[in-house]
């Protein structure tokens, strides 16, 4: 970056090249840490999306149609989204902001016997005072809202970006879902630490390579037993080679209004808590949280040039590390070949998925991204914050993508899951073929479309096969960057 920095006016002359080099500056920060101002604004952008079908969009249940969309709103009919952000930049503080007007139209909703059902599985049974925030229960009124995507103020400080506001996150190598923390579901405020830059142990760096590491706490909203818990995340990575690298993490999900206190005391409980507790304790104001443990690396294989990329990431609940529990966890593994022999502008990508490890605790959906304390398990606002397969799934997920320039591409995707009957009755399948373009018309001037058909079965919510369309066209400028006297 130092030598991309000095030659900055040749790189603003050419847009792709600044407009990179601008997202790895708001990414890790700027060595150039002189007193000047600079003001921008990344992208101004509207959405508009056609739906036509009955769709799902329940990941703590029955599935999603559209997934690793922020939790944004859609129903049958016409959606739309308008968007704009803009970043400044001060010496070592930056601020970011994305904000969105979302509209969805209403919708019937699941009927209250499906309710009842869902309620029961779930854990909530169903009393004049009942919220279930995780079911989207009908009727459901139609959304009209602005909304903040992502804002963040930060300061880099020793080779750290220290930060607040809403960021997001991908803890995982892999494309389809991120188990411990992806885009499924809406932002979360939070206070993050990142380190920027490779740490070097001294001796231990020798068999392990440089480290990373991230922290980030927060509270969550859409649940209502308990009410109000908070989050706090950590990841740690590190590259013993040039082309393998791997990651642990965990998340945990403590306190709560009516349960327990979110306080310092609670919070380094929780964080320095790796044992089974008892239920009398789960059930008490020293509960440590609902804990989930993820593995995951990546390989460039020394084969075809190291064009092969073989990966996975994996998750356990109150265990340490699936490292420690094979058997009790979640799995994606992937293999990625970035550019196919012979069609070199071609790169090919297929993921396996499950939540429903061979333990008999994987049953009745009461396993992964689930607990009885936090009933609600693990989502915001109502979406699973990891990986939407959701709870007890198993499936399969590929991409095709002929690449036209470092900006533009076409490409083609198929997706296929089932979620177990012993959790859903009749259990559920989902696939979808997914087509979708990205065109540069100009410079500043991006338009992507997408067409995705999906049919599914959930006999529990409506009898037979059920087909939806979902076309989307989103229109994006990107403003040139520009820098205050």
């Amino acid at each position: 970056m130092l030598d991309a920095s000095s030659n900055a006016q040749d790189i603003r002359n050419d847009f792709q090249a600044f407009e990179i080099l601008t997202a790895l500056q708001r990414e890790f920060g700027e060595e150039d840490e002189s007193e000047k101002l600079s003001l921008g604004c990344e992208g101004v952008y509207t959405r508009l999306q056609g739906i036509t079908g009955l769709t799902l969009r329940d990941s703590f249940g029955l599935g999603q149609t559209l997934n690793n969309d922020y939790g944004r709103p859609y129903q049958t009919g016409f959606n739309t989204v308008d968007g704009v952000s803009g970043s400044a930049e001060y010496g070592r503080f930056s601020l970011y902001v994305r904000g969105e007007y979302q509209h969805a139209p209403s919708a019937a909703g699941y009927d209250p016997a499906l309710v009842s059902i869902l309620s029961y599985i779930n854990g909530t049974p169903i009393t004049s005072t009942s919220v279930h925030p995780t079911i989207p229960a009908g009727p459901i009124a139609s959304t009209n809202v602005f909304r903040i995507m992502e804002a963040n103020i930060s300061y880099r400080l020793l080779d750290h970006e220290i930060s607040f506001g809403k960021s997001d996150h991908w803890l995982a190598p892999t494309k389809g879902g991120s188990f411990l923390y992806s885009n499924n579901a809406e932002n979360i405020y939070a206070f993050q630490i990142d380190r920027t830059e490779p740490l070097s142990v001294p001796l231990l760096s020798r068999l392990t390579g440089p480290f990373r590491y991230e922290f980030f706490v927060g509270s969550l909203k859409g649940h209502s037993a308990p009410n109000d818990p908070w989050l706090h995340t950590e990841k740690i990575s590190f590259k013993p080679t040039a082309n393998v690298e791997i990651g642990f993490a965990r998340s945990t999900i403590w306190g709560g209004k009516g349960h327990a206190p979110i306080t310092i005391h609670s919070f380094l409980k929780s964080f320095f808590s790796f044992q089974n507790v008892p239920v009398t304790q789960k059930n008490s104001r020293d509960d440590p949280g609902a804990r989930f443990g993820t593995f995951d690396f990546s390989w460039r294989l020394p084969f075809l040039s190291h064009r092969l990329t073989l990966y996975t990431d994996s998750l356990v609940h109150d265990d340490v590390s699936p490292v420690s529990a094979p058997r009790h966890a979640g799995v994606r593994p992937g293999l990625f070949l970035s550019r196919i022999p012979g069609a070199p502008k071609f790169d090919l990508r297929v993921e396996g998925m499950s939540t429903d490890p061979p333990t008999g605790r994987s049953i009745d959906g009461d396993y992964l991204y689930v607990e009885a304390v936090q009933v609600q398990g693990y989502t915001n606002k109502s979406f699973i914050m990891g990986d939407s397969l959701g709870r007890e799934g198993k499936g399969g997920q590929g991409w095709l993508t002929y690449h036209i320039s470092p900006r533009e591409l076409v490409q083609f995707e198929f997706r296929h899951s089932k979620n177990a009957k012993d959790f859903i009755p009749s259990g559920t399948t989902q696939n979808s073929f997914d087509f979708r373009v990205v065109k540069r018309l100009h410079d500043h001037l991006e338009l992507s479309a997408d067409v995705q058909h999906e049919w599914w079965k959930a006999p529990v919510y409506k009898p037979g096969e059920q087909t939806n369309t979902v076309a989307t066209f989103q229109l994006t400028i990107h403003p040139e960057h520009k820098t205050a006297p």
